[in-house]
């Protein structure tokens, strides 16, 4: 392009050369049409083989998450977060638990809406989580030019955050309903836990390899696969035979096909974009429409990203975004890894926003609940995925960038965990007992302040928080106080 302005004269050959072979239009070569299919099927071999995955996913954590759940409020619906945010880190097929977690937390107590948002909540967020990511966190540090430990790292505390107000929403609504937890003797004892560790082992030398730079991806995942045959003749209850290792191959091959076709596909529509200009074109727009403005600009880039992620499989959405949203936010001066990091998260939730929401619309048809209730629901228990992104972009120290030493990430870490816990309190509207609006508003002032990393903003926004709960702590010894009287 010049200025703009759209070149004719591309021969066919040029663009498909390009797309195809070469990998253009900001994708790396590595993910181009071709190169995508060799690593998709290296690595989705190892996750989601049919055998592969019974054993490495459903035969340790979701059989036995009880033991990783203390006895409390809500218990079913936190163990069945814990199913869903390990199998989805491996999967990105969402709501691949759904039909089984959402009858279960329905028969918990909760409604239907309720029970079909957490598990979109929860299946969505398995994306974002390290290491795996959905296999985005491979992809971004080849795009950025990082290690991929160094990607880890970074989107370890924002994860966190996201998940850590999904469980406070889930524990302020079961004290609401007052729901209790499972009795204690149906509990499966550590032991029996622990016994089965051998089971993610084909796992961590994944992980261990590509981190560590050890390996290519083909050869790491080509070591986990051995190693994953290894431990299926160890399992003694799902001992791995010639036909399942044929069938966790077919498997492989055939879950292999949609990420391989979904890179390939990315890959032409961001070289595409690239090369008749539309992505500078975008970028000239917003960049103009935001006037040296970031904030307006991370709106106006989050906006772009919900619709253009709606429906797109978790690589192929990084890939669009990478290419066609991240330049914007790099423009602006934020840092790289916190441009890619903002468009990856808000191409994620895309599909929990209405009125599209493709993962709460799938949850509400197995809880035969109202799909428009279900994803407001769901959108409101993943508020930390819409807050989070923000104060990154703003403030990078989230993600551990020019942070000061230790001191400062625990500081905040620590505040952080006590702002999201003001905002979940404030959209639950119940704490010790119900919140009143100026009691939820008080809260999710302070929580916001907590969250974005500094000494001032921290301390006005602790002090909200006590001023909630300390007005919370009242109401409910008040309230205790005129029970006796009422009877």
């Amino acid at each position: 392009t010049d200025g703009g302005t759209i070149k004719e004269g591309y021969n066919l050959n040029k663009p498909l050369s390009a797309v195809a072979v070469t990998g253009k239009g900001n994708i790396p070569a590595e993910y181009s049409l071709v190169s995508s299919s060799t690593d998709a099927f290296a690595v989705d071999t190892v996750k989601k083989g049919e055998y592969c995955d019974d054993i490495i996913v459903r035969g340790y954590e979701c059989k036995n998450s009880k033991a990783n759940v203390t006895l409390d409020f809500g218990f079913d619906v936190k163990k069945a977060y814990l199913c869903d945010l390990m199998e989805n880190e491996l999967s990105p097929l969402e709501l691949a638990g759904g039909s089984v977690t959402i009858p279960l937390m329905k028969r918990t107590g909760y409604k239907p809406e309720f029970a079909a948002a957490a598990e979109a909540s929860a299946s969505t967020g398995g994306q974002i989580m390290p290491p795996i990511m959905g296999a985005a966190a491979f992809l971004m540090a080849e795009f950025i030019g990082v290690n991929y430990s160094a990607i880890v790292l970074r989107a370890i505390l924002p994860a966190v955050l996201y998940f850590a107000g999904i469980f406070m929403s889930v524990h302020l609504e079961a004290k609401k309903l007052g729901l209790t937890g499972i009795p204690k003797e149906l509990l499966p004892q550590f032991r029996q836990l622990m016994k089965r560790s051998f089971l993610l082992l084909p796992l961590i030398i994944l992980v261990l390899l590509i981190s560590t730079n050890s390996m290519t991806i083909q050869k790491s995942a080509v070591l986990a696969i051995g190693c994953t045959l290894i431990v299926g003749l160890i399992n003694k209850e799902n001992r791995i035979n010639p036909r399942k290792i044929f069938e966790a191959l077919a498997a492989g091959a055939q879950s292999s096909i949609s990420v391989a076709a979904a890179c390939g596909v990315a890959g032409m529509i961001a070289g595409c974009i690239t090369m008749t200009g539309l992505a500078s074109m975008l970028k000239a727009a917003v960049l103009a429409a935001a006037g040296g403005n970031v904030l307006l600009a991370l709106i106006m880039t989050m906006l772009c990203c919900i619709v253009l992620g709606m429906g797109v499989p978790t690589t192929a959405n990084y890939c669009i975004m990478a290419s066609t949203c991240a330049p914007i936010l790099v423009a602006m001066g934020i840092p790289t890894l916190a441009a890619h990091m903002f468009v990856f998260y808000f191409g994620i939730v895309a599909d929990l926003t209405p009125p599209v929401a493709l993962a709460a619309y799938a949850g509400a048809a197995i809880a035969q609940a109202n799909p428009m209730k279900t994803a407001l629901t769901a959108t409101k228990l993943a508020i930390g995925a819409f807050i989070v992104p923000y104060v990154f972009a703003l403030n990078p120290a989230m993600l551990f960038i020019n942070t000061d030493g230790v001191a400062e990430i625990i500081l905040i870490c620590i505040t952080s965990f006590v702002g999201i816990f003001g905002v979940s309190a404030a959209l639950e509207g119940y704490f010790l007992t119900n919140m009143s609006w100026y009691e939820r508003l008080i809260s999710a002032a302070g929580g916001l302040l907590l969250i974005y990393p500094g000494v001032t903003t921290d301390v006005i926004g602790l002090g909200l928080v006590a001023v909630a709960l300390v007005i919370q702590f009242i109401k409910k010894k008040s309230h205790k106080k005129a029970s006796p009287l009422a009877a």
